[in-house]
């Protein structure tokens, strides 16, 4: 299941490379732009979900779903009261991109590491074995 976030990633990208759309307006490319963030925010939490065995995929198709319109509704709502909301989503969504991949690369890291003791303790464990002397019947 930790595949869902990567190939929803992947295939965004790629419907985005193919489609051959206009340049966007300069208000407009702040919403789509903070809509961007929620969803990759989304996929690195996904992603991190995944990797500690918590994903299911209706919570992260609806939390996708969800964030883009929120982060875009703020983003709106903001430049309707004269207030530019767009840094401070931006600012929130930056933050928690970071702490996920953090979070994803301390578990990568962890699980490298504990794969590398493992295969350690299993040499010395067949030296010691190998070492001992074989009784004679």
């Amino acid at each position: 299941m930790i595949l869902l976030p990567i190939v929803a990633l992947i295939l965004g990208a790629a419907v985005a490379l193919a489609i051959k759309l206009p340049a966007i307006p300069g208000a407009y490319g702040q919403y789509l732009a903070v809509a961007c963030l929620a969803g990759f925010d989304t996929i690195c939490g996904g992603v991190r979900a995944g990797l500690e065995d918590k994903f299911r995929a209706d919570v992260f198709i609806t939390g996708f779903v969800s964030n883009v319109l929120i982060a875009f509704f703020l983003a709106w709502f903001g430049d309707q009261i004269y207030i530019n909301l767009f840094l401070a989503v931006a600012l929130v969504l930056g933050a928690r991109i970071f702490t996920n991949l953090s979070l994803i690369r301390r578990y990568g890291l962890t699980k490298w590491q504990d794969s590398r003791t493992r295969k350690r303790l299993q040499a010395q464990n067949q030296a010691v074995v190998s070492a001992q002397p074989k009784p004679n019947p």
